[in-house]
């Protein structure tokens, strides 16, 4: 924009004067420009593109295809077509649970402690089997199960029948479904045995609990007659190991 002086007719131009745009004259901003072979060159905007939302949403239907349905993550390992039924003899009447009392691998201890706390407060009758108290349970699991199965605990049977590790049984319990499989159960008993004191083992009357046997002939040698910790099974509270079908 040019302005006159009040004593002087001579033109000056004002650099500070703003720039004059008008949306219907974009080039016009080119006239005031010093240089006059320079030539307007507007910021160029990037198109939207609509076939982002066509991939995305073709994404979202193919994982909704793929993922099973809620009747198939409800039910327990033992009830899937594709999973044998595997069945204890003689525990249709309570619950049995392989589990783990040691804090080796923290998650697993978590995942035993949350499903025994769940399964306790149906107060029905509960088989509590700690693997690491007798490894004969591991080795129960394992035929039980297969030996060329990954095994990992907790393991859960209700009625006889597996139905699974620790997130299958937070799944029937979250849906509701968990007091089906335990109605018509054994009620808990909450008395406290007095020869074991509720821990379903002794120790050993042969070596003490030492797992070692002296002789005057052989010397020292290894007790048969308990575990690998010295115990034995509580004679008042025993239960027979699994014999399957």
């Amino acid at each position: 924009m040019l302005v006159t002086r009040t004593k002087s007719k001579i033109w000056v131009r004002n650099n500070n004067s703003p720039n004059f745009s008008c949306p219907s004259f974009k080039d016009i901003q080119t006239l005031f420009s010093d240089d006059s072979n320079s030539t307007y060159s507007p910021i160029p905007t990037k198109k939207p593109n609509i076939f982002h939302r066509v991939r995305r949403v073709n994404a979202i239907l193919r994982a909704l295809t793929n993922r099973p349905g809620p009747d198939f993550q409800s039910k327990p390992e033992s009830t899937r077509k594709s999973d044998p039924l595997i069945q204890i003899p003689g525990a249709e009447k309570k619950i049995v649970i392989y589990f783990t009392s040691l804090r080796v691998i923290r998650s697993t201890f978590d995942d035993c402690k949350t499903v025994r706390s769940i399964l306790r407060s149906f107060r029905v009758s509960i088989d509590e089997r700690d693997v690491s108290m007798d490894a004969g349970f591991m080795e129960e699991l394992k035929t039980i199960l297969g030996k060329k199965t990954k095994l990992s605990l907790p393991r859960v049977f209700i009625g006889g029948r597996y139905i699974g590790g620790a997130e299958e049984i937070r799944q029937l319990h979250e849906a509701g479904e968990l007091k089906k499989y335990v109605e018509g159960l054994i009620p808990a008993d909450f008395s406290t045995c007095e020869v074991c004191g509720g821990h379903r083992f002794v120790l050993c009357d042969e070596c003490s609990g030492s797992h070692k046997c002296y002789s005057e002939k052989g010397g020292f040698r290894t007790c048969t007659g308990c575990n690998e910790n010295g115990l034995i099974r509580c004679p008042s509270c025993y239960y027979a190991p699994i014999t399957l079908l």
